[in-house]
């Protein structure tokens, strides 16, 4: 199950899950792009659905829990990768922006552990890699609200690691950086961040990463090989010094 599914980033993590193999529901709030997303793993093999989800509806979180239960049993990998950025100075960022953007990016994550983590408590196995941000590990200015509800979702990360480690489940968190996304080229034709050629300066590796990247990585921290890695920060980030 993988949240934001439907494009950039998740779609990659969803075509990388389902290439290897893996049944697919993929969740987001555009239920039409997730519907075309499902279809488009179909037709090269995939199974996969899709559900229309805002991720801070517990209900409809809960629905399309049941849903996937229905199509393919019990939840055993969950990537929450919904997420929602924003761009204000502080002093000016409002109730209502700072509510949205904790609500989507944090809450957002503790309703959908909440509902899938008792399939994987039951079966005695089950993997999470939630999708955080190097701007909660560096701070960035103008993204207070982003940074604050990325670095719980860090901190989450490692509660939910050392409270589930007994009961077979693993809990990790990627802090992407530099990757070219929908969301990111928005924000930079809005000039809030630099164009692709000023950011790969600041990159060791010297160019962006893609969703693929962090597709390979989920992959990974979902595999039986990674059943000793619980807790942890996977910074993929080309180098870049956090």
């Amino acid at each position: 199950m993988v949240t934001g599914g439907a494009s950039g980033m998740g779609l990659s993590i969803c075509e990388a899950f389902s290439a290897s193999g893996y049944r697919v529901a993929i969740l987001d709030i555009d239920g039409a792009a997730a519907q075309r997303a499902a279809e488009q793993l179909r037709t090269v093999g995939g199974t996969a659905i899709g559900c229309e989800v805002d991720v801070t509806d517990r209900q409809a979180v809960e629905e399309a829990m049941r849903k996937t239960r229905a199509e393919f049993g019990a939840i055993e990998i969950l990537v929450t990768s919904a997420g929602l950025v924003g761009f204000s100075p502080f002093t000016e960022i409002t109730p209502e922006a700072w509510n949205r953007v904790v609500d989507v990016n944090l809450n957002g994550v503790f309703h959908c552990v909440q509902a899938a983590i008792p399939d994987m408590v039951t079966a005695g196995w089950g993997r999470i890699v939630t999708i955080s941000s190097s701007s909660a590990q560096r701070g960035s200015p103008r993204m207070v609200h982003y940074t604050a509800a990325k670095g719980a979702v860090v901190a989450m990360t490692k509660g939910l690691a050392r409270e589930y480690a007994a009961s077979g489940i693993t809990v990790n968190t990627i802090p992407p950086s530099g990757i070219d996304t929908p969301m990111q080229r928005k924000s930079q034709a809005e000039g809030y961040l630099p164009d692709d050629s000023v950011m790969a300066k600041a990159i060791p590796v010297g160019h962006l990463g893609t969703g693929n990247d962090i597709a390979a990585a989920c992959v990974f921290l979902c595999s039986d090989q990674a059943g000793y890695i619980t807790g942890q920060v996977l910074g993929v980030n080309g180098g870049s010094v956090i």
